[in-house]
């Protein structure tokens, strides 16, 4: 089993510990030994039953046979998992993918390092994941369709075939992306929207049918 270091302590990655381990009940993998969070009120208190070890260089440096998986953003802050992914920079070698036991991914279907999917995910055919992609419960990717790095998709989203979404785009919880639709780099779809058209980049689309709400307040960190 290798050691693993979960970078985060929110909600996402308390998810990601809880697919890895049903991951060690199939097969034992993985030697979780704790979160990370940059925060030191945090630090020697634990989340599920996992500890938060402290900050991410730190503890990161002092593991060094450790693969890590950066589990961080949300829709007020979704740009944070890249802006970690390359402050660490991270040898490939050190970048762990974590696939849920129960998501089905059919032939063709390719999944890009340091990617976290969860419980009852189904890629039918041909869907390309990239990488540090985070897909949450009960997402459907249909045949072709194309996932860039560091997008994330919600609980229940359906992609309709051949639909790309872009680097760093997050889809709200429950919505439905039309066949050939491209949403945009780091644009934001809202909870339960309907999309039929493209999405520009850096946009917030939302409604049935989903229409522009403004554009995206992208964060730094």
């Amino acid at each position: 089993m290798r050691e693993l270091l979960i970078a985060g302590a929110g909600g996402f990655a308390r998810e990601t510990a809880a697919a890895v381990h049903a991951i060690n009940e199939q097969v034992p993998t993985w030697h979780l030994l704790g979160f990370l969070d940059d925060n030191p009120a945090l630090h020697g208190q634990s989340r599920s039953g996992v500890p938060i070890l402290g900050g991410l260089d730190a503890t990161i440096a002092a593991h060094p046979g450790a693969a890590v998986v950066v589990c961080v953003g949300n829709p007020r802050n979704y740009t944070a998992r890249k802006q970690i992914v390359e402050r660490l920079a991270l040898p490939a070698d050190r970048v762990a993918t974590i696939i849920h036991p129960t998501v089905a991914a059919g032939a063709g279907c390719t999944i890009g390092p340091g990617s976290v999917l969860l419980s009852q995910i189904t890629l039918t055919a041909d869907v390309s994941v990239g990488a540090h992609v985070a897909v949450m419960p009960q997402t459907v990717l249909t045949h072709d369709d194309v996932v860039h790095d560091y997008a994330t998709l919600t609980s229940g989203v359906r992609l309709g075939g051949d639909v790309t979404v872009s680097e760093g785009a997050y889809v709200g919880a429950g919505a439905l992306i039309r066949e050939g639709v491209t949403i945009g780099a780091w644009a934001q779809v809202g909870l339960g929207a309907v999309v039929l058209r493209d999405v520009p980049p850096g946009q917030i689309w939302v409604g049935n049918p989903a229409r522009f709400l403004r554009s995206a307040q992208l964060q730094t960190v």
